[in-house]
């Protein structure tokens, strides 16, 4: 059976999203970013950069959120889009893998887990994630769907992410974006979505923020331990 290496963030999210659309059977596989289960030689030894999330399959490893996307829809031929729009698909997969998705982060990571307000810093990462934003509300106009006439990966993909634009952006969150306060909604009351949110109500993730967390998640931050 498929194993999903999970933590409940939004890359991860991406990925048990496409599982629960697709209907697919898979173990869930907890690890606990803010412990530092991510660091593990076992866990390492399915994704050599120690990110959530990643896949066992058929004895392949694959890692990352996008490439696990497009293993598994042009696996099994679900919601990969159609062949004729596929130059479009890889166009927006990579936009929200290299633009939308890391701007969004460090915009969190910048206004909310900084140890210090750094004001460059913090107007930096907020107004590319806006940008971001701003490319994907003027493609949307008119539009369902972010690759040709049907849900996709595309759409997957850009949910993750999304899904955050209150702590990415601020207090109004998507209110500034009509085109896609509409596209969220709808892909927000797919049923597949609310079963994605609660693949872990019976997993306690470490929730305070503390330095063992931050030693956890930024490791580079801090001077090597010697032993």
């Amino acid at each position: 059976m498929l194993k999903l290496y999970f933590h409940q963030t939004p890359n991860p999210m991406k990925v048990a999203l496409y599982l629960e659309e697709a209907g697919l059977p898979y173990e869930l596989i907890p690890v606990d970013t803010m412990k530092g289960e991510q660091h593990t030689p076992e866990f390492r030894a399915i994704n050599p950069n120690g990110k959530t999330p990643a896949i066992e399959d058929d004895g392949k490893r694959v890692f990352d959120s996008t490439a696990i996307l497009m293993y598994l829809s042009e696996k099994t031929g679900l919601l990969a889009g159609k062949a004729e729009d596929r130059s479009e698909m890889m166009s927006w997969l990579m936009f929200l893998a290299t633009g939308l998705g890391p701007f969004s982060g460090q915009s969190v990571h910048f206004r909310h887990k900084a140890p210090e307000q750094v004001p460059y810093a913090i107007n930096r990462y907020l107004r590319e994630a806006e940008r971001h934003y701003e490319v994907l509300e003027t493609h949307m106009e008119g539009r369902d769907y972010i690759v040709g006439d049907e849900y996709s990966i595309a759409d997957i993909s850009a949910w993750g992410w999304i899904d955050k634009a209150m702590p990415v952006l601020g207090g109004e969150g998507l209110e500034n974006y009509p085109n896609l306060k509409r596209w969220f909604a709808s892909v927000n009351a797919r049923p597949a979505v609310e079963r994605a949110r609660n693949i872990d109500k019976d997993i306690e993730f470490k929730s305070d923020f503390d330095e063992e967390a931050a030693r956890a998640l930024y490791p580079q931050n801090f001077d090597k331990k010697v032993s």
